[in-house]
C-alpha cells in the first residue's frame, strides 16, 4: 500500500475540503476532484473551483501548470466516473467528500447479489473504495444520518458501517458542533473516517477497546477532545453487525450515541461531551464593517418577519381529514452578536424564518448577513464565491459548504498518520533489504 500526500475529492462544492488540507499542509495534493449539480445548466460550484485555481486561491502543486490542474477538477455525474475508477481516478491516500443523507437500503437482486437504492450516492463512493483500495476515507454528513430513517432508527448509517468492513476498513464517526470548539456557527455534522486494515493505523487501533479509542488513541480525540465522563443522559451501547447486508437492512434497529467506532463489525456508541476552548468567536466578531448597500436592510415594516420568528400555534387539517394544532417557539429576532451564529441553510437568501438578522453594528438598523460574513463563518477566505455566480447562489453555496476550519484540524491530524505509516513503511523496506543482503552473503559464501 503506497503512502504520500495525495487526496481525492468527491462532491467537492467550491472546495472546501481541499482548502482545509491545504491550509493544514502544503504537502496535501488534490489529484482529482468532482462536482457536478444534477438537473443545472449552470454549474456555479463547479466554477467557482476552477476560478479560485486560476485566481491563486488554492495551492498550486509543483510542476503542473494551471491549465493541467483545472483538468483535474471534472464536472461529471460522479455515476459515470464510479464505474470505471481505475481509468478516471488515480491512485490516491486519502479520500475525502460531503454527500447527501439518502435512504441506503440494499435488497438482492435476481442473480443474488446485493444492489443499493438507484440514484443513493454513498453507493459510488463505495464503488470508487472498492476499486482504488484508499489507505484513509474521510466523509461529511448531516447529524440526523445517525438516526435515520424515523421506523428504523440507525440502518442506514448500520448499513454504512457494513459496506465499509466488507472492503476492509475500520471506522470512527463524531458529531461535531463548529461552536463547541470555538467556531462562529452551531454547526452539526457528523465526520466519519475509515481506515484499510492494511495500514499500521487499523493494526493499532485493534488493540484498544472502544471507549479508550474515543477517549484517547483514536482520530479524532487529539484535534477535538473531549470530557473523561461521558452524557450522563445516554449511556454507551455496543451491538455486532448481522454479517449479511441484506438482513442487516431489513431489520438493523440501534441508537448510535455521537461518536463511536467500528472494527471487524464490532460497534461500540458513546455520547461524547465536548471540551469547549476559553475563547468563542460569536456572530458578531465576524460582521463586516460599513455595509452601506440597501438591499441588505429591511426597511421600516418588520410585521413579516416578526411574525415569522416569533411562537404561533396553526391549526391545520392533514389530506384524511384530521385536525392538528402546528406549534413552534419563537426565536430570537435579531440574532444574539454576542453568541455563535445559527446554522446556514442553502435557504439563507431568502425571506424566512430560518434566516439570519442582525443589528448593525453601525447604523443600529436590522439587516441581512451579506455573502462575505457568511463565508467568514464557515472558515473561507472573503469573496471566496465572489466568482460570477448570482447574489443569491453564493449563500446558498454556505448552505451546503462545510466548515472548512474543523478540516483542517482533521488534515493535521492525517498528516501525522500519513507521517507514521511512511515511516513504519521505510523501517519494513529497510528490514526487507537488510534480509537480502544478508542471504545474498551467505548463498555467496557457500559458492
Amino acid at each position: 500500500m503506497k503512502f504520500d500526500y495525495t487526496i481525492s475529492e468527491l462532491f467537492a462544492g467550491v472546495g472546501g475540503f481541499r482548502l482545509g488540507f491545504e491550509r493544514a499542509s502544503k504537502n496535501w495534493e488534490t489529484v482529482y476532484a468532482n462536482q457536478w449539480e444534477p438537473g443545472k445548466s449552470k454549474q456555479h460550484a463547479y466554477d467557482c473551483y476552477i476560478e479560485n485555481i486560476k485566481n491563486n486561491g488554492f495551492v498550486k502543486t509543483k510542476g503542473i501548470s494551471t491549465h493541467e490542474e483545472t483538468k483535474r477538477i471534472h464536472n461529471t455525474d460522479i455515476a459515470e466516473h464510479a464505474d470505471k475508477a481505475s481509468y478516471y481516478i488515480p491512485d490516491h491516500t486519502v479520500l475525502v467528500g460531503g454527500f447527501p443523507c439518502q435512504d441506503y437500503s440494499v435488497a438482492r437482486t435476481q442473480a443474488d447479489g446485493i444492489a443499493g437504492k438507484k440514484g443513493v450516492l454513498f453507493w459510488q463512493i463505495d464503488k470508487i473504495i472498492a476499486e482504488k483500495q484508499p489507505p484513509f476515507v474521510l466523509l461529511e454528513n448531516v447529524d440526523r444520518l445517525l438516526k435515520s430513517p424515523s421506523k428504523q432508527r440507525g440502518r442506514d448509517f448500520g448499513v454504512m458501517l457494513k459496506s465499509f468492513e466488507k472492503r476492509g476498513y475500520g471506522v470512527e464517526w463524531r458529531m461535531i458542533n463548529a461552536a463547541d470548539y470555538g467556531y462562529p456557527q452551531k454547526r452539526r455534522r457528523v465526520f466519519i473516517f475509515a481506515y484499510h486494515k492494511d495500514t499500521h493505523y487499523y493494526q493499532s487501533m485493534k488493540h484498544f477497546d472502544g471507549e479508550n479509542i474515543l477517549h484517547s488513541n483514536g482520530y479524532f480525540q487529539s484535534q477535538f477532545p473531549i470530557q473523561e465522563e461521558s452524557s450522563n443522559r445516554h449511556q454507551p451501547l455496543s451491538t455486532t453487525l448481522h454479517d449479511d447486508i441484506v438482513e442487516l437492512s431489513d431489520n438493523f434497529n440501534f441508537r448510535f450515541r455521537n461518536s463511536g467506532v467500528m472494527i471487524d463489525g464490532e460497534v461500540y456508541s458513546e455520547e461524547v461531551l465536548p471540551k469547549k476552548p476559553k475563547k468563542q468567536t460569536t456572530l458578531g466578531d465576524i460582521l463586516e464593517q460599513a455595509v452601506t448597500d440597501e438591499k441588505y436592510y429591511l426597511g421600516e415594516k418588520l410585521d413579516d418577519w416578526e411574525y415569522m420568528k416569533g411562537p404561533k400555534k396553526i391549526d391545520r387539517v392533514t389530506s384524511e381529514g384530521y385536525k392538528y394544532q402546528y406549534a413552534e417557539g419563537g426565536m430570537a429576532f435579531p440574532d444574539h452578536l454576542d453568541y455563535p451564529g445559527r446554522t446556514i441553510l442553502t435557504s439563507e437568501s431568502s425571506k424566512s424564518r430560518s434566516t439570519h438578522v442582525v443589528r448593525d453594528p453601525e447604523t443600529g438598523r436590522l439587516r441581512l448577513l451579506t455573502p462575505i460574513e457568511c463565508e467568514r463563518m464557515n472558515g473561507f477566505p472573503d469573496d471566496w464565491t465572489n466568482t460570477g455566480m448570482p447574489h443569491k447562489f453564493r449563500y446558498f453555496c454556505m448552505g451546503n459548504a462545510l466548515v472548512v476550519d474543523l478540516v483542517e484540524k482533521m488534515a493535521k491530524e492525517l498528516k501525522r498518520i500519513v507521517d507514521s505509516e511512511k515511516k513504519m513503511q521505510e523501517k519494513e523496506q529497510s528490514k526487507q533489504n537488510l534480509s537480502l543482503f544478508d542471504y545474498e552473503e551467505k548463498d555467496t559464501k557457500v559458492i
